[in-house]
């Protein structure tokens, strides 16, 4: 068979099998079948998992319920007195609210792993970066009780570090995860630094010393859960303290010590000046001392009509014990050791090292900030400006808080079960078992 006739055959052969396989629709590159079988693919694996930590879920629902009733009953008069209703911080409050919850619910179904991504954690931990920068050194920046903290864009105002708070944790845990031998050299903790140093900074300059140290207790339970040494966790620490001093130095020598001595006089002598710089730490410790045993009802609180400055922010709980009395106020303080107990519960339970640090961050996170605000209301610290998880009125504080309960959520419905409590639950269906047989046995 000469070339040619070889060739032509060849030719045949390709046509066949042209014709042979079908042809590809227009429609077919605009077709919803592949990405309907990923959704169905995602609600299978859904099923699968376990259902959300229900104790964890009920405590972040009442205290956010009781955060806003009581949140409303301290600013009615502040919203009065401003020309608005009454229910004007507590209607704001509940639309970010509805927010958050809708982001707790995404959050709940979207797997935790995706935060675990470098470029998400690094992608957060940058935006977050570049919004403290444009508080300080863009016009953006808003100034409110000599703080610079807040970021104005039109009439909408939030805080940054809250962005911030949430960025350190995933940040921290993905470092953690990725490479996990890296806290076990001191040459390996430097990336770790170069991470926090500038944040810690840029939050002294606003200056923003509550969120500074909430922000360093985060990292630092964060490496110490990973398994840094004990030497040089303190040594880090030494080095924290340090740097915060020396960047407290400077703000004193640039600015004057008016602020920083204002705070300290606050606290060591709190009814020194009670018509002028301590004027907010007295009315607070009097609206304390008010509540008595079971407070004077609520809504009845006299301090909240304008002698407590920040009562619907930071000083929300001098209100609660006012009005609730002893038993409001230890109830608040145990819901929220419940909170940190059942978070520590569920990251123990966590089937991966990631989920566990990023559970424990975020309940160090609302647990320390929990203790810092109540101690500086109860003038056990000095002022330093911190809000009350769930309580305090601020919507990108709240948003942000509901989503990261929803990560938490999340990590629950992968929890776990020990091997006892694996056999505890067969023993559990065998006994369920022979019961419906017994009973089967007794009607025949």
């Amino acid at each position: 068979m000469d070339n040619d006739s070889i060739n032509i055959r060849i030719e045949e052969d390709e046509g066949r099998r042209k014709k042979s396989k079908p042809a590809k629709s227009r429609w077919e590159f605009f077709s919803l079948r592949k990405k309907i079988t990923k959704i169905n693919q995602w609600r299978i694996r859904d099923r699968k998992l376990g259902t959300i930590d229900l104790p964890f879920f009920f405590i972040v629902t009442i205290l956010l319920v009781m955060g806003i009733i009581m949140m409303f009953s301290a600013s009615y008069a502040w919203a009065i007195s401003e020309g608005e209703k009454g229910i004007f911080y507590a209607e704001k409050q509940m639309k970010f609210a509805l927010g958050g919850l809708l982001a707790m619910f995404i959050l709940t179904k979207v797997d935790y792993h995706l935060w675990k991504k470098k470029i998400l954690s690094v992608g957060v931990y940058a935006f977050g970066f570049l919004l403290l920068l444009m508080v300080k050194f863009t016009p953006l920046g808003r100034d409110h009780n000599d703080a610079k903290r807040w970021l104005g864009i039109g009439g909408f105002e939030f805080q940054p570090s809250e962005i911030m708070k949430f960025a350190m944790v995933i940040l921290f845990a993905t470092l953690i995860v990725n490479n996990p031998k890296s806290l076990k050299s001191k040459k390996g903790l430097v990336p770790y630094l170069l991470f926090l140093a500038p944040v810690i900074g840029l939050l002294m300059l606003q200056p923003h010393l509550s969120c500074s140290i909430l922000i360093c207790l985060i990292c630092f339970s964060l490496i110490y859960v990973g398994g840094i040494r004990h030497i040089d966790l303190a040594a880090i620490g030494a080095v924290s303290i340090a740097g915060i001093a020396a960047l407290v130095a400077w703000k004193m020598y640039v600015e004057g010590f008016t602020y920083f001595e204002n705070r300290f006089k606050s606290w060591l002598h709190p009814f020194s000046d009670p018509t002028g710089v301590t004027w907010q730490t007295d009315q607070s410790l009097v609206a304390i001392g008010s509540g008595g045993f079971f407070g004077m009802g609520l809504g009845n609180s006299r301090q909240k009509f304008r002698y407590l400055p920040e009562s619907k922010n930071d000083f929300v709980f001098s209100i609660v014990c006012e009005e609730l009395g002893y038993v409001g106020a230890v109830t608040v303080i145990l819901l929220f050791a419940f909170f940190v107990f059942r978070g520590f519960y569920i990251a123990s339970k966590s089937p991966d090292k990631f989920g566990m640090l990023v559970c424990i961050g975020i309940t160090v996170q609302v647990g320390f900030q929990a203790f810092l605000n109540i101690a500086v209301v109860s003038n056990l610290i000095p002022n330093t400006g911190i809000s009350l998880p769930f309580f305090s009125y601020g919507g990108t504080s709240l948003m942000m808080l509901l989503g990261e309960m929803g990560i938490i959520l999340n990590i629950s419905r992968h929890m776990t079960e020990t091997t006892e409590e694996a056999n505890a639950l067969k023993r559990v269906d065998n006994l369920r078992q022979a019961k419906k047989r017994t009973g089967r046995a007794v009607s025949k």
